[in-house]
């Protein structure tokens, strides 16, 4: 019992700056009506609570299809699906209310839950519900009326940021209102889509069956850009998985930086995703005009210009066009419309399991914004994919820069074998290490 307390509280430390970073930024949860009938939806609702009491401005998306279809079925309604569209005739509209009213209830009611010995307890959340989405009907398409299926018109994102900024968790449902005052049945995947481009919020988080995004070969991917998710759109996908990746891919190209995509199916897959390095799901970053390519021969000119001036100031050591040539594709490189405006490279020591990052450079011009996490981010996606577990870095002036990204001052004694022998005592350059 006193190794497990000890565990916990390592991981509690370990988590602080993962909950310092999520404070007070807005991030919009999205889940279908499948997660609320799953038997873990119970553990989702404790992590949300978590989450606002944290400090994360949240506003959750629910969905209700299988609820829907339940109702449905209950009222011998027949459904009428058009290029994977439900028409929301009359009596499939009193379905719809019926369906979507009673799970906004349910989990409304899960989350004012506080009973003593429950993880809830005395969290008092207030939940906020309104007519923040306003809809449109979608008309005739095709020859086709879609009657009271609609699409959203705008989101009222004054009205959300007031609740947020009250402390309440924002709860939303796919129906919106028209100002004609009519009710329009909407896709999930839109409301949720909107809202979070809206609010301009800082993540889009969606709850699936899957572990996260998978790729071709059947793998999850753990982490890739927008351009990526592209490729994953193919007309032999179910119209629901193509519904998630278009909703992941327009809050991309519209403002929001990440998107996470996790099961619900995971009792702490949600919790593991935002505070710990590795994640559980896949996390989906924006494209940038500023692309990182792993270095050709054809950016040697480039580089040598980029670091040379850092090579004058005696803060990197002077590598000839010569060496850098041979070593070329250890080097990742930032570029802005073809000029290599930051580069970084990586040098494995396999059997120690670590890897040595080296010649740091970003163009005075562009130093203010986040290329470097950006060149660090690629650097470790490029060693965990070599096996490796650890980083170090040996510098004279960028210490405090490295520290601040996770690195800790360590002794050359900590360096592999290979790296201590070529250690220059001259330079006296200071080790820091990172696990990864």
């Amino acid at each position: 019992m006193a190794n497990s307390n000890k565990e916990n509280v390592k991981w509690f430390r370990y988590a602080a700056p993962y909950i310092n970073a999520h404070r007070g930024k807005t991030v919009v949860l999205m889940f279908g009506g499948e997660a609320v009938l799953h038997p873990n939806f119970a553990n989702i609702i404790h992590d949300i609570a978590l989450l606002r009491s944290l400090g994360v401005k949240l506003v959750v998306v629910h969905g209700s299809r299988p609820q829907i279809d339940e109702r449905m079925e209950q009222r011998n309604i027949p459904r009428q699906v058009e290029n994977n569209i439900r028409v929301t005739d009359a009596e499939t509209l009193v379905a719809v209310k019926d369906a979507t009213g009673s799970l906004r209830l349910h989990i409304e009611a899960l989350l004012t839950m506080g009973l003593v010995n429950s993880p809830m307890h005395g969290s008092q959340i207030r939940v906020s519900t309104g007519n923040f989405v306003i809809a449109k009907p979608m008309g005739v398409r095709d020859g086709i009326d879609y009657k009271y299926t609609g699409t959203v018109r705008r989101i009222d994102e004054v009205g959300i940021k007031t609740q947020l900024d009250y402390g309440s968790i924002v709860l939303l449902s796919p129906i919106g209102y028209s100002s004609t005052g009519e009710v329009f049945n909407l896709a999930l995947e839109d409301v949720a889509t909107q809202t979070a481009i809206a609010l301009k919020a800082d993540k889009l988080i969606t709850l699936t069956e899957d572990d996260g995004l998978i790729d071709e070969s059947g793998e999850l991917i753990r982490s890739c850009s927008i351009r990526r998710v592209k490729t994953l759109l193919d007309d032999k996908d179910c119209h629901v998985r193509q519904l998630l990746l278009r909703a992941i891919i327009q809050c991309g190209e519209n403002g929001v930086e990440r998107c996470h995509c996790v099961s619900y199916q995971s009792e702490t897959a949600l919790l593991q995703e935002l505070f710990t390095r590795d994640g559980a799901g896949t996390l989906i970053a924006k494209d940038h005009k500023e692309q990182e390519f792993t270095a050709t021969i054809d950016d040697v000119g480039g580089i040598l210009e980029l670091i040379a001036p850092l090579e004058a100031e005696g803060i990197l050591v002077k590598r000839s066009r010569e060496l850098l040539e041979v070593e070329i594709d250890r080097f990742t490189v930032i570029k802005k419309e073809d000029v290599i405006i930051a580069c970084a490279a990586l040098y494995p020591y396999i059997e120690a399991g670590s890897g040595e990052i080296a010649c740091v450079a970003i163009h005075p011009d562009y130093r203010k914004g986040n290329r470097g996490e950006r060149l660090m981010e690629a650097i470790e996606l490029k060693a965990k994919a070599l096996g490796l577990t650890s980083l170090f870095v040996l510098t004279t002036v960028s210490g405090h820069w490295f520290r601040e990204r996770g690195f800790i001052e360590r002794s050359m004694e900590d360096l592999p074998e290979g790296k201590k022998q070529m250690y220059n005592f001259q330079r006296k350059s200071k080790v820091l290490i990172k696990e990864i």
